[in-house]
């Protein structure tokens, strides 16, 4: 691998602590990645301040030039960011090119609303007063990343950053750091200054980004990952009081009705369980099915995910690659186990694969009771929990009946029944007859306990904004 050391103020920098990056279909060393220190992070934080000065500085037409450059780059380099997500996080080829487009479009989007941070002028209705606001940078912005998505959760946020004006630390995933240091060289071409963007893969996530947390410069936390490690950012950042950007767990339901379309229902579910091989806090983690058509729905999922060829994501002709690492594999096992134990039926898969590779069939269960251990927790692999309903508000009830609340899905024909049940649901976003809801021009985001603030949309660019309010006369 050709970027493997920390990249500060433009340039590398090695260091002799490093990080094994494991190849999950072959459980192979794919690289030793530099590992970042306190050190590090200071000289991070320095090169970020001082080059912000003069990015802030600029009209918001020029960084969006820049932003439309980098979009451009990526779009022409896709295939190789593509085959790099899939060496280092499993997921099969069609995937990996998925994400891969999906990351660039960040920047073409944040491009076009660089330009759009617009203000008010208006007369105060008492005083007469001129009432003027404004949004300015926030200031620099430490971002934490996941291995799910190695490159479109780091571009989904330092894309509205830059168009923001701030300047951005970035700590990827131990388990996935390659693709966004390889996104660093492509980031120069496009325009972006020195230390504008440094990255910074480390052993030592915890301390160092409490480091980062507590430096007064610092005014902007973007994590995206699980509820408990959120918590604790949380209580880091309530110290220096800094803004929170927080994507966290979920546990999505999808509620199909009986007068759903059964194809639409059945490619909607398919995307939503196993779009990253389920690996994704959107992924549908309990499908209700209305009790007239569960078992022919249960048996044509079943066809469908049976159908799925399990293997090396390089190949092309695979469908499903590798979860990302054992303990990721094991816990899906676990999850089955325990279903199956409190009475759940095994429809297909429920073995892991004996051989190299962290793999996992994909696997559908029916009569999943609601005791099973994969109702309350995120799956995060290639299981489908089907359990039945007869009555709409118990469906409600029993989808509310969690602690999160990111994404939900609901399938049914009848229009103005669907719209009520989605308002009704406590979730940041439905798909309402569709199993894919992330869109770089919507604002994605969850309530309860899946987090705070939006990503994407007009309102991911103003997490990284302050809004200032000028009182005056003329």
């Amino acid at each position: 691998m050709e970027y493997t050391d920390l990249y500060i103020n433009g340039a590398w920098r090695p260091t002799n602590e490093r990080i094994d990056v494991l190849n999950p279909a072959t459980e192979q060393v794919l690289a030793s990645v530099a590992s970042a220190g306190i050190k590090d992070a200071d000289d991070a934080l320095d090169a970020a301040e001082a080059a912000m000065a003069e990015w802030a500085a600029r009209t918001p037409r020029q960084r969006s030039e820049v932003l439309r450059k980098a979009w451009e780059l990526m779009t022409a380099r896709l295939d190789e960011f593509a085959h790099l997500i899939t060496l280092e996080n499993g997921k099969a080829g069609v995937d990996a090119k998925g994400e891969a487009t999906y990351a660039a479009e960040f920047f073409r989007w944040f491009a076009e609303e660089a330009v759009r941070a617009e203000g008010l002028i208006t007369h105060a209705p008492a005083s007469g007063a001129r009432i003027v606001v404004q949004h300015k940078p926030a200031g620099l912005a430490v971002l934490v990343t996941p291995w799910n998505y190695p490159a479109a959760m780091g571009t989904r946020k330092i894309a509205p950053a830059l168009a923001a004006g701030c300047g951005v630390i970035i700590k990827p995933a131990s388990e996935t750091p390659l693709t966004m240091l390889a996104l660093m060289p492509l980031l120069k071409e496009a325009g972006v200054p020195d230390g504008l963007v440094n990255v910074l893969p480390s052993k030592q996530t915890g301390a160092l980004v409490d480091h980062m947390l507590h430096d007064p410069r610092v005014r902007v936390v973007s994590f995206t990952g699980s509820t408990g490690v959120g918590r604790k950012l949380l209580k880091g950042a309530a110290d220096q009081v800094l803004k929170p950007a927080m994507e966290l767990g979920g546990n999505a339901p999808v509620i199909v009705f009986d007068d759903a379309d059964m194809d639409t229902a059945i490619e909607g579910t398919m995307l939503a369980k196993m779009r990253n091989l389920g690996e994704a806090c959107t992924a549908a983690n309990r499908i209700y099915v209305h009790e007239n058509i569960a078992a022919e729905f249960t048996k044509r999922l079943s066809e469908r995910m049976s159908a799925l060829k399990v293997g090396d994501g390089t190949d092309p002709s695979v469908d499903v690659g590798p979860l990302v690492n054992a303990d990721t594999r094991d816990k899906v096992a676990e999850f089955v186990s325990d279903a199956v134990a409190k009475g759940a039926k095994i429809e297909c898969g429920g073995s892991a694969h004996d051989g190299t590779g962290y793999f996992y069939p994909p696997t559908v269960l029916s009569n999943v009771p609601e005791t099973a251990a994969c109702v309350h927790d995120e799956i995060f692999g290639p299981v489908a929990a089907v359990q039945t309903f007869s009555d709409q508000e118990d469906v409600i009830k029993r989808a509310n009946d969690t602690e999160y609340g990111l994404v939900a899905y609901v399938f049914s024909e009848d229009f103005k029944r669907a719209l009520q049940v989605c308002e009704r649901l406590e979730y940041g976003m439905v798909g309402l007859n569709r199993g894919l809801v992330s869109d770089p021009a919507a604002p994605f985001g969850g309530v309860k306990q899946s987090g705070l603030g939006r990503e994407g949309g007009h309102e991911g660019m103003l997490e990284f904004m302050e809004t200032q309010y000028i009182s005056a006369n003329w």
